[in-house]
């Protein structure tokens, strides 16, 4: 009788091991997320972005965080309990997720079509972002 070559091919040990390296590859990505999130509201960013930018600039950005990383999970919560408990899943996809990149330069965008002004924002100094 032959063994079929697939069926035992790994070995226990083997399989700790890569199970161990995911583990070990999630923790340092969950790791770089929230240390990315967090990076936008260190007051080195905000003053830096406050003295480029100005006020409102900066309210738009700590407002989308606080937005993104607390109000949106709620509200996921809320309509997974009221609606369809599918939308549990969207309170930690909106944790870990960023859509700063796109929600910032609109609301900026938006602000700036209401105040009349002509500032924008240089993409350059923001590469590093997600």
């Amino acid at each position: 009788m032959q063994k079929d070559p697939d069926e035992y091919a790994l070995s226990i040990s083997s399989v700790m091991m890569k199970l161990i390296y995911k583990i070990k590859k999630a923790y340092s990505w969950a790791k770089r997320r929230i240390k990315h999130k967090v990076g936008h509201l260190k007051p080195s960013y905000i003053l830096d972005i406050l003295g480029k930018h100005g006020l409102a600039l900066v309210v738009i950005i700590v407002g989308w965080e606080i937005a993104e990383d607390l109000l949106f999970p709620i509200m996921f919560v809320w309509l997974g309990n009221n609606v369809h408990p599918a939308f549990y899943a969207g309170a930690p996809a909106s944790i870990i997720l960023c859509f700063h990149w796109l929600a910032i330069p609109v609301l900026w965008g938006f602000w700036m079509k209401i105040t009349g002004q002509k500032k924008s924002i240089d993409h350059s100094e923001h590469e590093d972002c997600c």
